[in-house]
């Protein structure tokens, strides 16, 4: 039977998240990110930084062949010109979504990593190649995505927990003094469920005290497309939100048109992600190979299953 494989390809949007609209996802507003070398491979959850007049854009670098991730660093020039990759960061574990922000003069990064049952956050030794770890968040091991951010003086963590679909999710929150902790979980967790606006999909925009997050919309498929979580009331005893639609697959960008699920911000551009499907033969040996090194990295006790 031929299996379906997702593959992801991440994008420079020529416009900053906080005016980015569906209309400025056409082939000749963004810059992709070039191609993996290897088939069965591809990056996304795509955030950046600059550093001077250096653009690091850091994805996910996943390969069905081991269905494993690790990070990996991109630069480029002023013009959106491509100097080169390094990997920065490797585990046992799969890693994906590698949420990077700055912090007291400091830059951090906290990877989806709950293949490890606990939540790591990684400090920079040395921007950006060099990573060290920082502190274990002592809150939900088997977080997805987990998205942190200051709101009036407190940090906020805001976090899926996958179904056994592995589609369906159901968002949850937490809240610490200082980045590193003591979290606390909110008291209405889970505070919302299903396959739409459940699962963290990038930064959040905090504009006047409004915080606006990107949240997955998989009513579809997995990773379909990107909804605008408007949070109306937020504090330790009390959440309310709605959502809104906001970024689709764009015609414009095929074959990548089959759903979008990360966007983050940068200065002046954005970041995202697009998918197309694949149906092979060679993709389904490569699937199998990648649940035979899972269930031997399992053996040997290099990832916990979740």
């Amino acid at each position: 039977m031929l299996r379906r494989l997702d593959i992801w390809r991440s994008a420079i949007v020529r416009t900053p998240v906080d005016r980015l609209q569906q209309s400025d996802l056409t082939a000749d507003n963004i810059v992709w990110l070039p191609d993996t070398e290897e088939r069965f491979t591809f990056r996304a959850d795509p955030f950046g930084l600059w550093e001077g007049d250096k653009l690091h854009v850091f994805v996910e670098r996943f390969d069905y062949r081991i269905l494993k991730g690790e990070i990996e660093a991109l630069t480029f020039d002023r013009e959106l010109r491509f100097l080169g990759s390094r990997l920065v960061l490797n585990e046992a574990w799969h890693l994906s979504y590698p949420f990077l922000f700055r912090e007291s003069e400091k830059v951090w990064m906290l990877p989806e990593a709950n293949r490890s049952g606990r939540l790591t956050l990684y400090r920079a030794r040395q921007f950006p190649f060099e990573w060290e770890v920082a502190a274990v968040l002592e809150i939900a091991p088997e977080a997805v995505d987990a998205t942190p951010f200051l709101h009036h003086g407190r940090w906020w963590l805001v976090y899926g927990v996958v179904g056994e679909d592995r589609r369906s999710c159901a968002l949850h929150l937490a809240f610490a003094d200082r980045l590193t902790g003591p979290w606390h979980p909110h008291p209405l967790n889970p505070v919302r469920s299903g396959l739409v606006g459940t699962r963290p999909a990038g930064t959040p925009i905090i504009r006047r005290g409004v915080i606006e997050i990107p949240v997955q919309d998989s009513s579809r498929t997995y990773g379909g497309a990107i909804r605008k979580l408007k949070v109306l009331r937020l504090d330790e005893s009390d959440f309310e939100a709605e959502d809104e639609p906001w970024l689709e697959p764009s015609p414009t960008l095929a074959p990548f048109d089959a759903g979008v699920h990360t966007v983050s911000a940068a200065g002046d551009i954005s970041l995202i992600d697009c998918k197309r499907t694949e149906r092979s033969v060679g993709g389904t040996l490569a699937r199998r190979r990648g649940k035979l090194a899972r269930r031997m990295r399992r053996r040997d006790g290099a990832e916990v299953s979740r």
